[in-house]
């Protein structure tokens, strides 16, 4: 996953030396975005993770994806062509992010939240890494594209090793119709629209918080201002790792729903707030941002394991990429308002415009709980 955010990574460093105006900035990060709408249409309309091996189609992908961010290196730092590798890339995460989820799930015997949790943080994780490498100071952006391909390279590699669970059923054929369950049948459609709130908020809030902070950091005369906003950044992104496995934990306990609406409850108030604490005390504003980090990804696996148990089980591979695709779709709007609404009204109204997903999704979660399919999560744990 460190290819995913190596452009959002690098663009303090390209800045450094090139000009880019705020529409190619957010570019960078939003061609991998409709990128990875554009291969989970195509995974999902052609049922690709309910049809072959999981492995052989996550390999395949992470290799492509890894060849794609090695030629960045190699290329002017904007242009059509670094878009147009972007976009491959992000095709290509359609082939790892999804098709990982499903793998987990597989393997779940009662505690699918933790599996499909334990994913997601490794997913934190590894978006978060570019940060790390960046924050390290003294990198190239050339460098980073370098590791970030490398790493994905060793994905490819690594996922042979991994085996495929006895809960798995394929599908012998191409079926569009099962795209159409994500918003025929009432409980999938509100667990889609809980997933969608969340998503409103989780890749901008990942794209902006570096560029937030080091702004802030600089105003007041803060030392070294990008290198510390970079280790900041991965501290609280990395820290959602935590908050990924804690979410799986207590899902499979306590509930889906309840985890769910807690989680986007936290993180929208975290949103509310953030934009306003840009001269509070370095400590408060550091809490509130490790909150963030930890509550905005928590839910984030519950949504998929949510999917995977009210799903016919034929179809939870297409379901999932479905779903994914809806929500990494939000994601280009989001992405792109942000720098916009903060000219308009500051990074206060930027990051409180991202607390309005959270909150509807909230009340699309309240409502599949109050549903009769809702017993089917987590074991009747809703």
């Amino acid at each position: 996953m460190g290819v995913w955010f190596s452009s959002s990574t690098v663009v303090a460093l390209i800045k450094q030396a090139h000009a880019i105006g705020a529409f190619d900035e957010a570019l960078l990060t939003s061609a991998v975005q409709c990128g990875f709408v554009a291969g989970t249409i195509t995974s999902a309309l052609l049922s690709l993770p309910d049809r072959y091996d999981l492995r052989k189609l996550l390999a395949g992908s992470a290799l492509v994806a890894a060849a794609a961010t090695a030629a960045l290196a190699f290329l002017p730092p904007v242009g059509g062509a670094v878009v147009a590798l972007r976009f491959v890339t992000g095709m290509c995460m359609a082939g790892v992010y999804p098709v990982g989820m499903r793998l987990a799930a597989t393997w779940a015997q009662g505690d699918l939240g933790l599996l499909v949790g334990l994913l997601v943080g490794a997913l934190t994780l590894g978006s978060a890494s570019p940060h790390l490498l960046a924050a390290t100071g003294g990198l190239d952006w050339r460098t980073i594209y370098g590791v970030a391909a490398a790493c994905a390279a060793c994905a490819a590699a690594l996922i042979g090793f991994a085996g495929i669970g006895p809960n798995i059923r394929r599908a012998t054929r191409i079926d569009f119709a099962k795209v159409a369950q994500a918003w025929r049948q009432p409980a999938l459609r509100l667990a889609n629209l809980g997933y969608l709130g969340h998503m409103w908020e989780l890749y901008a809030m990942w794209a902006w918080l570096a560029l937030f902070l080091q702004e802030t950091l600089a105003a007041r005369g803060v030392a070294n201002a990008r290198t510390r906003a970079e280790w900041m950044t991965f501290a609280v992104i990395a820290f959602g790792a935590a908050g990924a496995w804690l979410g799986g934990v207590l899902a499979d306990r306590v509930g889906r729903t309840y985890v769910t609406v807690g989680a986007m409850a936290t993180s929208a108030t975290c949103a509310a707030l953030m934009g306003w604490l840009a001269g509070a005390p370095l400590f408060v504003m550091g809490v509130v941002a490790l909150v963030w980090g930890l509550s905005v990804i928590a839910d984030s696996a519950q949504f998929s394991a949510s999917i995977a148990e009210l799903a016919d089980p034929a179809s939870v591979g297409t379901l999932l990429t479905a779903q994914t695709c809806a929500g990494f779709l939000l994601t280009l709007v989001s992405i792109h308002l942000v720098p916009y609404v903060v000219a308009w009204l500051g990074w206060r109204g930027g990051f409180g415009m991202l607390a309005v997903g959270p909150a509807l999704g909230c009340v699309a979660m309240l409502r599949l709980r109050r549903h009769p399919d809702s017993v089917r999560l987590a074991g009747g744990r809703r």
